[in-house]
């Protein structure tokens, strides 16, 4: 069976930092892995809608999301059966309240020197590039 998983996520700033993720080690893909927050987008959910919810839900924080950042396609095979997630990375501003690891492993707000050295999951590892590319390339 073939399956499109489309995603919401984040490139939330804080200053010159980002925050990143990471996933539970009992994760059901790529534990442990590191990852820009956001997750999977409700049938007829505005992608911005489900990244202002999945925040709130799962880190209990408040963002603003301002504009598309970033497009990343990824396929991978779970189960036996390949999946294709499409992410869809949106520049986002830290509003207000403490970002909580509430349904992950870890939470980081990291620099242009720091995220680089964080292991990704795959579907995440060309948008690091795209960050430090595009928003530290000062």
């Amino acid at each position: 069976m073939r399956k499109t998983i489309v995603c919401a996520a984040g490139i939330i700033r804080r200053g010159d930092r980002v925050l990143i993720a990471q996933r539970k080690p009992d994760s059901s893909l790529e534990p442990l892995k590191w990852e820009f927050p956001g997750g999977k987008i409700e049938f007829a959910e505005d992608p911005r809608a489900c990244l202002v919810r999945e925040i709130r839900e799962e880190m209990g924080f408040e963002i603003e999301v301002e504009r598309i950042f970033e497009v990343a396609s990824h396929n991978y095979r779970k189960d036996g059966e390949i999946r294709h997630v499409l992410l869809l990375c949106y520049l986002c501003t830290y509003l207000s309240g403490e970002p909580r690891p509430l349904e992950c492993h870890d939470l980081r707000w990291v620099g242009p020197g720091e995220i680089v050295a964080h292991d990704f999951a795959a579907a995440d590892v060309p948008v690091v590039g795209e960050v430090v590319a595009r928003l530290w390339a000062n």
